[in-house]
């Protein structure tokens, strides 16, 4: 056997000083490693908190200095395609069970839950609204009780614990315009003015030129539809519990969408609030309205209508020259005369004419977006509106009000919200 040597090893000082750059070393290798997994976790952490927490906070507008967080209007977007596939539904069964033609309004249906950044901007559009009513019924001291929510709630599922309200018409007392002698030397008519005055017009397959902008209402926010079935003029007839209970499995399935109680709440508390807000506006508005009896030529040019204009002050009769030059077809068929209605029912160029014209008169041409009018005004008398009419009005001046306020609001609307806009739910249909 060799012989050991019974000397030790001796460790020098250089041998000690490259041991100790390898544990140095060592060392940071491992702590860059648990660094760069903590920064990885970090970064997946944040990324999921950013997804499914803050984002959700993050405004996608603010009106008045109130926010509308990404939360509450993707769940009201999730809410409007959960109305539309109900809206669906409802025209596949009458197409079904009745045979009623409804491709077209399929198709429209189809088409806006294909456009999501359609649906999105809509009811964008809506919150701020909605922010807008809130904000002026907190001025106006209206408020929406729990009880009031509640009661529209259970009508929108066709619960009436009181029985169903039987609607009644009330008629407008109004005395019949009449016209004088002289008016009936200019237009010897052997019809007698309609009870109710008209309160829109049918120029048959022209277009609708007497209906101003202002005129036609803006919806307001569809109630949700949670059974897809005919609507029914009598109540149904379960109980207080079966109310509650098909409540519960509306919001049991409303949450698998993504849809809270609190969102379906909100909605059905602004329809109350608008609803009284509407009422204060009306109450100060009108109940009388300047109406008129009036008959025109509409041509497409300035030079035709100077030449009808030069033929009934030549003393043409004005139904002939109305069936013979209008492009209005429905009221040339009438001698181109529209019965008693609202002057402002006219689009502003013609509203002016004919409550400026001297009655009888063969006006000037006037220019509308519609083309050339010759006027004639036969009655002009300031009357009571009948319910529709005031009806109308009232939204007008909520839509005059809605559009002022939007108009003056401090807004700002953050772009993002189109690239969070809910694809989902989608609903199968059968």
């Amino acid at each position: 056997m060799p012989k050991q040597s019974s000397n030790p090893k001796v460790v020098t000082k250089k041998h000690l000083a490259r041991l100790e750059r390898e544990r140095r070393q060592i060392n940071l290798i491992r702590w860059i490693s648990v660094a760069g997994v903590v920064i990885v976790l970090s970064l997946l952490g944040y990324g999921y908190l950013k997804l499914n927490v803050l984002s959700k906070r993050e405004p996608v507008a603010e009106v008045n200095g109130v926010k509308i967080t990404t939360q509450e209007w993707q769940e009201r977007v999730r809410l409007e395609r959960v109305n539309l596939y109900n809206q669906l539904s409802q025209y596949q069964f009458f197409q079904q069970s009745f045979g009623m033609d409804t491709t077209q309004q399929q198709a429209d249906i189809n088409t806006q839950l294909s456009s999501t950044e359609v649906i999105g901007q809509r009811v964008l559009d809506q919150m701020v609204n909605d922010v807008l009513i809130r904000q002026e019924a907190e001025k106006r001291g209206l408020t929406a009780s729990a009880d009031e929510v509640e009661s529209l709630m259970q009508e929108a599922y066709s619960f009436f614990p009181n029985g169903t309200p039987t609607p009644t018409l009330t008629p407008t007392e109004f005395a019949l315009p009449t016209l004088s002698s002289e008016q009936l030397t200019i237009y010897p008519s052997t019809s007698t003015p309609t009870v109710a005055p008209t309160e829109t017009l049918e120029p048959g397959a022209t277009p609708e030129f007497a209906a101003t902008a202002t005129a036609t209402s803006t919806p307001g926010l569809p109630t949700p539809t949670f059974v897809p079935e005919a609507a029914t003029a009598t109540s149904t007839p379960y109980t207080l519990d079966g109310y509650k209970k098909q409540y519960n499995e509306t919001i049991t399935q409303f949450k698998e969408y993504g849809i809270s109680e609190n969102t379906l709440r909100n909605v059905y508390e602004i329809q109350v609030l608008r609803k009284k807000l509407e009422k204060d506006i009306a109450k100060d508005l009108p109940h009388t309205e300047v109406q008129v009896l009036v008959r025109h030529v509409l041509v497409d040019t300035e030079v035709a209508a100077k030449q009808a204009y030069e033929l009934l002050k030549a003393g043409e009769d004005f139904a002939k020259v109305a069936r013979d030059l209008s492009t209005d077809t429905g009221s040339a068929q009438n001698g181109g005369v529209y019965d008693w209605a609202p002057a402002s029912n006219y689009v502003p160029e013609f509203k002016n004419a004919v409550l400026t014209q001297k009655i009888g008169e063969i006006g000037e041409p006037v220019q509308t977006q519609y083309g050339y009018h010759v006027i004639q005004v036969i009655g002009r008398e300031e009357l009571p509106l009948t319910n529709e009419q005031f009806d109308q009005t009232v939204q007008t001046a909520f839509n005059d009000w809605l559009t002022s306020a939007n108009d003056s609001a401090t807004k700002t609307i953050n772009d993002v919200w189109k690239t969070r806009v809910p694809t989902e739910p989608v609903l199968v249909q059968q």
